[in-house]
């Protein structure tokens, strides 16, 4: 029998890339490794020669990219002595502390803005066993809170400002350039709080210096319109949009961005909620990928450039899509719902007219 070594997280994986020791105690589910999917019928549609391919990091544990992240942000709580983690979020981030944590044996502290987080990702931090604290305020006012708590009591910020979490993350432009053998022309990504497009960035750059690929890509944000600080120059203080994930009105990661958008000779750019969800929605019907709205941004943007030729014909593209599209499942339902059931009575002829009528 063919037998291959056992994978076991990005750690172990990228030891020699990442600020752990031999006596480090990883804290692992298994992260990263995630598909890079060439698309077949999205470039065909836009009538324009390129390499479009998405990175799914919704297929990660917990069903979006911060897993890459937090492995490295708890491990290296675990390492300091830390009995407990706390963060702000939207939702992803508090998922994936929370399961980290619970796999770490340590107390999990999420902030959450009341009423604006998707039910799959709230469902997770409860089931993972978390201290939830529901405020009255958005993602921003909870990050502000976490930066103040953590001077006063024995917690970790697991939020992006934590250093290791972009250490983690930065993992994935490792992988990216293993399978396509070099750097791709374009990497395109959702834009909320800012950490991942600089992570990113960070793994690109260490490769280049190391010589494992020879070209750098032109790095590019998206942001929803009614949450876009980058586009309007500053932070937006009522931050609304669909994408939850990227509801941010004063990014964490605003210095570093700026930094690697002119650095990279990328750009950012803004997206309405509507060609967001069409988006979403063209990749799950066209490609059989579902990821979640906020995840769409970046293909919605990199279809609008490619169509008016600012990313140019002959490229190749890389889409990241941060969430699994279960983690919001009642926008999915909204959109789809008259279009994609229909009530009928349970006898066969009615089956088949049903059959019929759709093809």
């Amino acid at each position: 029998m063919l037998m291959r070594e056992r994978y076991t997280g990005l750690i172990n994986r990228y030891r020699d890339h990442l600020p752990v020791s031999e006596n480090t105690p990883v804290i692992s589910l298994g992260e990263g490794n995630t598909p890079l999917i060439r698309l077949q019928n999205i470039p065909r549609l836009l009538g324009k020669d390129v390499d479009i391919y998405v990175k799914y990091e919704g297929l990660n544990p917990t069903g979006s990219f911060k897993d890459r992240g937090m492995t490295m942000a708890v491990t290296k709580a675990v390492e300091a002595g830390s009995n407990a983690i706390i963060c702000a979020s939207t939702g992803n981030t508090s998922a994936a502390a929370a399961a980290y944590a619970a796999r770490a044996g340590i107390t999990a502290f999420v902030l959450i803005p009341e009423g604006k987080i998707a039910m799959g990702k709230l469902a997770q931090a409860m089931m993972y066993g978390a201290v939830i604290m529901q405020i009255r305020g958005n993602f921003d006012a909870g990050m502000q809170l976490v930066k103040e708590v953590a001077d006063k009591a024995p917690v970790t910020i697991v939020n992006s400002v934590n250093p290791f979490r972009l250490q983690g993350q930065k993992t994935a432009a490792f992988e990216i350039v293993e399978e396509l053998n070099r750097a791709p022309d374009f990497h395109c990504l959702p834009v909320g709080n800012a950490g991942n497009i600089t992570a990113h960035w960070m793994g690109y750059s260490e490769y280049h210096r190391a010589g494992v690929c020879n070209s750098l890509p032109k790095m590019v944000g998206y942001q929803a319109a009614g949450s876009a600080p980058f586009l309007r120059g500053g932070p937006v203080a009522d931050p609304e949009t669909v994408a939850t994930a990227i509801r941010i009105g004063n990014p964490q990661s605003w210095d570093k961005a700026w930094a690697l958008q002119k650095e990279s000779q990328g750009w950012f750019d803004e997206l309405q909620d509507n060609d967001i969800l069409a988006a979403q929605r063209l990749l799950a019907e066209k490609e059989g990928v579902f990821c979640e709205p906020a995840s769409a941004a970046s293909l919605g943007g990199a279809m609008r450039d490619v169509r008016s030729g600012k990313i140019p014909e002959g490229s190749t593209v890389v889409c990241t899509l941060t969430g699994n599209g279960l983690k919001d499942p009642d926008t999915a339902i909204e959109q789809c719902r008259e279009a994609r059931m229909v009530t009928i009575d349970a006898e066969l002829g009615a089956v088949r007219d049903a059959i019929l009528s759709q093809m």
